[in-house]
């Protein structure tokens, strides 16, 4: 794999951001939207230097401090909690804060919606507070859990939605929920709230489908709107590569080896399953960092860095994302599948979770450990831990 080439790429990508008709800015959230793009710009900035890339930024934290008090919605992907993440990590440190202050006057004393989960809900916007430095917001967010919290046999988990079925993965299951419970506890020293996180944790690897070696859990149970959600995935949202992620947290700030053990089984059953390839109808369509491409190639990367893991299922990946990316004058993207669409070919997203913004971060990441650079972000997400030593200066 040429790392010029893939730096690259990345960068055309970055380029294609400069183009502000390609932002819809009317969507400031951390999923689509202008959050979640200038955070793209800025791994961009950090990596390359370019002083395009800053006034871009500027125009885009311009456009979002203004947007605060006009943004009803409180959560960390689509409202307020991640427009204040986003604005504190790059100095925006006012409207950080009165994007705070407005999550704290929406909350009921228990949660912000119906959604109860990473996503929507509690956990996301505990995270986004904590990494927007309001420790007590956070606490107050996931404080909830403890009194919602649904004994199983084998540990706890929560209703994440105002219907049955209980979900299990990251972005609206369980574990999200012990993701934000470890993250927050462990910030605090809330020994509650971590072994909290424990007991969700325990409930999810109780329901493992695949042999001792691997790990699979469904979606949910029952399942949630089987008709067109499937019943197994693979990627960050409701998959191994996402489950992934509590583990290695779990095994950082408890020092129990069998999370070690079962980050090794989400990997096998991750790089087993066929993926990136698309195998039949509804397999793999997506490049992005939610639930495509781009998400597994971030915890490829943490396990290179953490578990000594060779490069060859990073470079497979990134071989992927570069086949399928268009590239042009205009710069660098992404068309995502949709086979029940028509036309099947979507059009490209600028955004982190399903475009630009998520996968050049990967991409100029993957770059700097091939070259023996630093090893993770410019800026660490809420719900990926940081790898040791992963900032690196912008100067």
């Amino acid at each position: 794999m040429n790392t010029d080439d893939v730096e690259a790429v990345a960068r055309s990508a970055a380029d294609w951001l400069l183009d502000e008709s390609n932002w819809d800015a009317a969507d400031p959230s951390l999923y689509h939207g202008l959050s979640g793009i200038v955070l793209g710009l800025h791994e961009a900035h950090a990596h390359f230097g370019d002083d395009r890339y800053g006034a871009a930024i500027d125009r885009g934290l311009d456009i979002l401090s203004a947007q605060v008090d006009h943004v009803d919605d409180a959560s960390l992907y689509f409202g307020l909690a991640g427009m204040a993440f986003c604005l504190h990590q790059l100095g925006r440190h006012g409207a950080a804060d009165q994007a705070l202050r407005r999550v704290r006057d929406k909350f009921d004393g228990v949660r912000w919606n119906t959604m109860f989960e990473l996503l929507m809900g509690n956990a996301g916007i505990g995270l986004g507070a904590l990494h927007a430095g309001d420790v007590d917001l956070a606490i107050q967010a996931v404080l909830p859990y403890v009194e919602k919290a649904d004994r199983t046999p084998h540990g706890v988990n929560w209703a994440v939605r105002p219907t049955q079925p209980r979900s299990h993965h990251m972005a609206h299951g369980t574990l999200g929920i012990a993701f934000a419970l470890a993250t927050v506890g462990s910030a605090s020293g809330r020994s509650d709230l971590m072994d909290l996180a424990v007991l969700g944790a325990d409930d999810v690897v109780s329901r493992n489908t695949a042999s001792a070696a691997d790990f699979l859990v469904p979606h949910s149970d029952p399942p949630h709107r089987p008709d067109i959600i499937e019943r197994y995935s693979y990627g960050w949202c409701n998959g191994p590569a996402g489950d992934a992620q509590l583990f290695r947290l779990l095994s950082q700030v408890t020092g129990d080896e069998r999370w070690g053990a079962l980050q090794d089984r989400c990997w096998t059953t991750v790089v087993g399953s066929g993926l990136p390839s698309r195998l039949q109808p509804g397999f793999w369509d997506n490049n992005g960092h939610c639930c495509g491409t781009a998400g597994v190639l971030a915890t490829a990367c943490d396990r290179i860095v953490e578990r000594g893991d060779d490069f060859a299922f990073a470079d497979l990946l990134v071989a992927d994302l570069l086949t399928r990316a268009t590239v042009d004058d205009a710069g660098a993207r992404w068309s995502n599948y949709e086979q029940r669409a028509d036309p099947p070919e979507l059009a490209p997203l600028p955004g982190w979770a399903m475009g630009n913004a998520g996968i050049l971060r990967e991409l100029l990441r993957y770059v700097r450990l091939r070259r023996g650079d630093r090893p993770g972000y410019a800026i660490e997400w809420p719900d990926q831990k940081a790898v040791a030593g992963q900032a690196f200066s912008t100067d």
